[in-house]
């Protein structure tokens, strides 16, 4: 029995939404890639003074100690690929605001005008937190990074001349900094964009906090295990060196205690709005055994419905 003309034209009418959206979602990824590109090739052109600035930590540090700043090409290809990479890095730089852009255009209609402005702040705070990590793991870490790895440089004496008959003394030995420019921007592209995503974490959590998806109390009561996770995390993405690894857990746990004020003060406004409209109720039973009012307030779909109340 084939289906009657009323249900192709059912079937019909549920599925163009679905091949708008995904039209318009093509349309949004084929102009983000496109400024991207754009973005890429003029950096590109402008490749040798990214890269002098993005040497300038290890300048400071070497003509601190009476050394030149000269970094080297290993192979012949190896000047092409830093222009690369420069551009790579400057280019999603200098898109992303378009990319944030685009990406909101088409999210945006999907929510409601509460949901909007809820979710705004958090996609101002992110390129925000980001550029501060950035720019505290330039300026901060990279300097002290590189100072620490270039300690362990040995300046031996020249050799004199020794007189005929005599066997000569073993010179001290001279092992001085001649870096690779690759070696150098991938260390510090691994600075820059370690500590920028990590300064994201106030971010996410309070994103999650105001979603239902986290709790204040439950950040408190994994903080041990926090501590396990932030010093495996400075372990993997820093060098291995102890300063750059303090700074860096130091740091994160910083801004995982800030995220848990954070969290609260979204849960106590949520609180506080709730009651005004009087769809606020404590259960004194499960108080008592310790559950937050939030808990069972999201446990009843308040995060599944995004937010909305019956």
């Amino acid at each position: 029995m084939s289906p009657s003309p009323k249900a192709d034209d059912e079937i019909e009418d549920s599925s163009a939404p679905l091949i708008e959206h995904l039209t318009e979602l093509r349309t949004r990824l084929i102009r983000s890639v496109l400024a991207f590109i754009v973005g890429m090739v003029i950096c590109f052109t402008v490749a040798t003074p990214i890269f002098n600035f993005l040497t300038a930590p290890l300048c400071k540090v070497l003509a601190e100690r009476g050394q030149n700043c000269d970094l080297i090409f290993i192979r012949p290809q190896e000047g092409f690929f830093v222009a690369i990479k420069v551009s790579l890095l400057g280019g999603f730089m200098l898109s992303f605001p378009y990319i944030a852009n685009q990406m909101w255009r088409f999210v945006a209609p999907g929510l409601y005008k509460s949901e909007k402005g809820a979710f705004l702040p958090f996609l101002v705070a992110s390129p925000f937190m980001f550029v501060l990590g950035a720019a505290f793991a330039f300026y901060v870490v990279t300097p002290l990074a590189y100072d620490f790895f270039l300690g362990f440089q040995q300046f031996g004496a020249e050799g004199e001349a020794v007189p005929q008959g005599e066997v000569q003394a073993a010179a001290p030995l001279s092992v001085v900094f001649q870096g690779s420019a690759q070696e150098y921007l991938d260390l510090t592209i691994k600075f820059i964009v370690a500590f920028g995503l990590c300064f994201q974490l106030p971010v996410l959590l309070t994103l999650m906090g105001k979603a239902g998806l986290v709790g204040a109390e439950g950040l408190r009561a994994v903080r041990k295990y926090a501590v396990v996770g932030i010093l495996v995390l400075a372990a993997l993405v820093t060098p291995p060196d102890v300063i750059t690894q303090v700074i860096l857990f130091v740091v994160v746990y910083g801004l995982y205690e800030i995220s848990i004020f954070l969290v609260r003060r979204v849960e106590r406004q949520r609180e506080a709005r709730l009651r005004a409209e009087g769809v606020w109720f404590e259960d004194d039973d499960e108080d008592e055994v310790g559950e937050d009012p939030l808990d069972t307030e999201f446990g009843q779909g308040g995060a599944g419905d995004g937010g909305k109340t019956p």
